[in-house]
């Protein structure tokens, strides 16, 4: 009975279906990922043969490995290259367009040929954006401009009548008051407007910074000068330490630089404070100016702002100004390839004791 159902297990045994053995072979898989969305899969295979099935098995060629595996990894490497170039290259053009317009250059246009269609109509949206946005700016732009033309005529009149009558014997004591007030509304109305005429022509373009050489310490001294009548209420003393410089550039543009800073310094330094100024040139051949006050300081969300135009960290009002001295200042700087920074002064013990300007032009 035992060799029966031996028997009987060995036919059972030899008529059941072999299993085949599974091909030895060698797998590369690369995954290529967007943005952490998976794009493709890769998948190389390579076969290997009886005869490499035993090298493997017994000797294991580790040339042959080395080389198979050299040659997967090549093919791999070139078909993602060309994956990814196909995809991200338009990706990484799209996202340089994107920070030049968050940055003002609305000018900016990307090609829409893609083989995706979803980056084409990606490509399409964002020139349309932009070109919406340049329309608005330029609209705004003429609006404010002519706007400022308008205003400046009766400006104008109002500051010329005022100025007769200040100087008339027939009146009183009390309207020369009156008159007084007049006058320091409309001068600062006309500069308001000046300086939103003039931001206009810079940010157009139409002023040509034509080039001449004058001396920026001479210059300098004369925007002090010219704001005497501001710095000598408060009783502000001038720290001065300026070197002899000798410059290049748009005359008629630098002295508004200068008069906004030094304005600015004196608007914010308190009673019997001091300014400090110093002007000189350092190692890499650039011109460097500093100004100094001792005022409250800037806070940290009005440092990203600060250049803006029409933008004023004070927001109460309490201190006289437009927003436009400082916006001013940046785009006269960057049409002379400079660039202006600002940092608070702290004491020992931490505290804002003041604001100091750095403005850095090549010689």
């Amino acid at each position: 009975m035992t060799k029966k159902r031996d028997k009987s297990a060995a036919g059972t045994a030899q008529n059941a279906p072999k299993r085949k053995k599974p091909k030895l072979g060698l797998h590369v898989v690369f995954t290529i990922l967007v943005m952490s969305d998976i794009l493709a899969v890769v998948i190389i295979s390579s076969i290997i043969s009886a005869i490499f099935k035993k090298l493997f098995e017994y000797t294991i060629d580790l040339p042959v490995f080395a080389w198979l595996l050299i040659f997967s990894l090549t093919i791999g490497i070139v078909v993602t290259a060309f994956i990814g170039k196909s995809f991200l290259e338009p990706v990484t053009k799209l996202s340089r367009a994107m920070s030049k317009v968050a940055k003002g250059d609305f000018s900016v246009r990307i090609s829409n040929k893609s083989s995706y269609k979803e980056l084409e109509d990606i490509c399409e949206s964002f020139n349309l954006m932009a070109s919406e946005l340049s329309a608005t700016e330029v609209l705004q732009t003429d609006f404010v401009s002519n706007v400022s033309h308008e205003f400046k005529t009766p400006i104008n009149a109002i500051e010329g009548y005022a100025t007769l009558l200040q100087g008339s014997a027939e009146v009183s004591e009390q309207e020369k008051e009156y008159v007084d007030k007049i006058l320091f509304n409309t001068k600062r109305l006309s500069t308001l407007v000046g300086n939103i005429l003039l931001l206009s022509k810079v940010d157009n373009q139409v002023i040509q910074s034509k080039k001449e050489a004058f001396s920026l310490d001479e210059q300098i001294r004369q925007a002090i000068i010219s704001l005497e009548a501001d710095w000598s209420k408060k009783n502000i003393d001038f720290d001065v330490d300026m070197q002899s410089v000798e410059y290049v550039g748009a005359e008629g543009l630098m002295i508004h630089v200068w008069t906004n800073l030094i304005g600015n310094a004196i608007k914010f330094d308190p009673q019997d404070g001091i300014i400090k100024i110093k002007l000189f040139k350092d190692g890499s051949s650039n011109i460097i100016f500093t100004i100094e006050d001792n005022g409250p300081g800037i806070s940290e969300n009005a440092m990203k702002h600060i250049f803006d135009r029409f933008y004023q960290a004070d927001s109460s009002h309490k201190e006289e100004g437009n927003g436009l001295g400082l916006a001013l200042v940046s785009r006269i700087l960057a049409m002379c390839r400079g660039k202006i920074d600002v940092e608070n002064i702290l004491s020992d013990d931490g505290a804002v004791k003041g604001c100091k300007f750095t403005v850095t032009i090549p010689a």
